[in-house]
């Protein structure tokens, strides 16, 4: 029987204040960062990358596929100098993963695996990279439609996204 994926740690101890984006937001008078997904896959393609993964995840990915951790890792996987990684494919819009559905919802990428999706997705845009300073979020807003649109994410639930993200993609 597998385990699922381990869940999200929801009481680090972090910081609670004097980060950038502890700032109150304009629009709404309350602390922290706006985002929504637009479903837009802009996270999802691109160079060449790596979306890494545990083996936890991965029994949990395979699971979802009904198929043997063997299989999974064989079709959906690939060996990298950071660890396990899914495979991506040559799409229009650049290198997808695997699991990005650009068909299911006309206009929109759906991700396959959605519920079982690594950490590294389940923690975008609060990546540490991401957070250290206006200028990058800013420059991650130039590739991604949902930052700074929808709800105010709190700063705890920010500091929470980017402790859980397992390394520091992208850098």
């Amino acid at each position: 029987m597998s385990t699922p994926p381990a869940p999200f740690n929801t009481t680090p101890n972090l910081p609670t204040s004097g980060e950038w984006f502890d700032e109150v937001d304009r629009e709404t008078g309350k602390p922290g960062l706006r985002f929504k997904c637009t479903m837009c896959g802009n996270c999802c393609t691109g160079p060449e990358g790596y979306v890494n993964f545990s083996e936890d995840e991965g029994r949990a990915i395979a699971k979802r596929l009904k198929i043997s951790v063997e299989e999974f890792n064989r079709e959906y996987t690939k060996k990298t100098p950071s660890g396990p990684s899914l495979k991506e494919k040559q799409t229009q819009f650049g290198l997808d993963c695997i699991f990005l559905d650009r068909e299911k919802v006309p206009g929109k990428a759906v991700c396959g695996i959605y519920e079982d999706r690594p950490a590294q997705c389940r923690t975008w845009p609060f990546w540490p990279w991401m957070l250290r300073g206006r200028r990058e979020w800013e420059r991650a807003k130039k590739t991604c439609p949902g930052i700074d649109t929808g709800p105010v994410i709190p700063p705890q639930k920010i500091r929470i996204q980017r402790a859980n993200t397992p390394h520091d993609p992208d850098r």
